[in-house]
């Protein structure tokens, strides 16, 4: 450990990335910086369609604003800084700069499980309860629900990044991640003892918001399946179900990755995976979910479509190809 200190003269913590990959630092640039071009583009679409297609101004469509937006507040408070790590060497981050993007990456990543749970709520009302869906979920009410699960996400790491900025670390203290993950700090601390504390107090926290949230999204699909059961016709039954297939895959990406990232914690996984595995986290969802939602559901594939449409009726006479 480095030059162990009272917090107070902890200047800053180097961000070792990936160990094994240090001479690969172009090429990942140029990964990262399509990974998060493609997310930038694809939610940034996504939110445009949705806003400007009168025909998607439903419940269902709003929670997936506010899932678009997250994705891109969430992959903003780490990509950017692996760009300027991978292009400029640029490792070393403030210790207020290092725990603002702790505390960003652990709350908006409890947000996205948040959101899933009431985007599930929504389907439930949707087909358990149609005939009381639009009095129940109204504009009031999806805006009580996103504010929640908002609020209660960023509420809930507080605590802990409060007491992890407590620990004493070096002046200059190696972090062996690409962003300031809890336990790659947390194991960058000189008391073994208070560390090994944390680390249980993190991991404790994460599952409990991983299991919890699964849990209830488990439980209205369950209902869900057992209304679609009831419906006479098969075609009924299709598009009903038809309605939860985008959600389904996105709750599985989701949690996958998280259960990836879960099992690198182990103590005989080398470095270099368990990094890859949380920065894997941090991507594929907010990466898949526009391609989801984009080839899975159709009305937000028409309202793509007639976007784009517009948007070229709209162009100066001269620039119409059509014209």
């Amino acid at each position: 450990m480095d030059n162990c200190s009272s917090n107070a003269s902890t200047k800053h913590f180097f961000l070792v990335g990936f160990p094994a990959l240090q001479d690969f630092q172009m090429p990942l640039f140029v990964v990262f910086l399509l990974f998060y071009l493609l997310i930038l583009v694809g939610n940034i679409i996504i939110i445009t369609v949705v806003v400007v297609d009168h025909k998607l101004h439903k419940p269902m469509y709003f929670f997936l604003i506010n899932l678009s937006v997250l994705d891109v507040l969430f992959t903003t408070t780490t990509i950017p800084k692996m760009l300027a790590m991978f292009l400029a060497n640029a490792k070393t981050i403030s210790f207020h700069g290092c725990f603002l993007q702790m505390y960003s990456f652990h709350g908006l990543s409890v947000t996205e499980a948040l959101l899933l749970v009431v985007m599930a709520y929504d389907r439930y009302e949707a087909i358990c309860r149609p005939l009381h869906y639009s009095a129940k979920m109204t504009r009031k009410v999806n805006i009580q629900l996103a504010a929640s699960a908002w609020v209660i996400a960023l509420l809930i790491p507080a605590p802990v990044m409060v007491q992890t900025s407590q620990l004493s670390y070096g002046e200059t203290t190696r972090v062996y991640h690409c962003f300031c993950d809890h336990l790659a700090v947390v194991q960058a601390a000189c008391s073994d003892s208070d560390a090994d504390f944390q680390t249980f107090l993190g991991f404790s926290i994460a599952m409990t918001v991983s299991i919890v949230p699964l849990s209830l999204v488990t439980i209205s699909y369950a209902c869900i399946i057992i209304s679609i059961r009831r419906i006479n016709s098969k075609e009924g039954r299709a598009k009903a179900f038809s309605t939860c297939t985008s959600h389904l895959i996105v709750v599985g990406t989701y949690y996958s990755s998280i259960a990836m990232a879960y099992a690198s914690y182990r103590a005989d996984i080398p470095v270099d995976v368990h990094v890859m595995s949380n920065v894997v986290f941090s991507i594929l969802t907010p990466l898949l979910n526009p391609i989801i939602y984009t080839l899975r559901n159709k009305e937000v594939k028409s309202a793509v479509k007639r976007t784009i449409l517009l948007r070229i009726s709209s162009l100066p006479k001269k620039f119409n190809l059509f014209g």
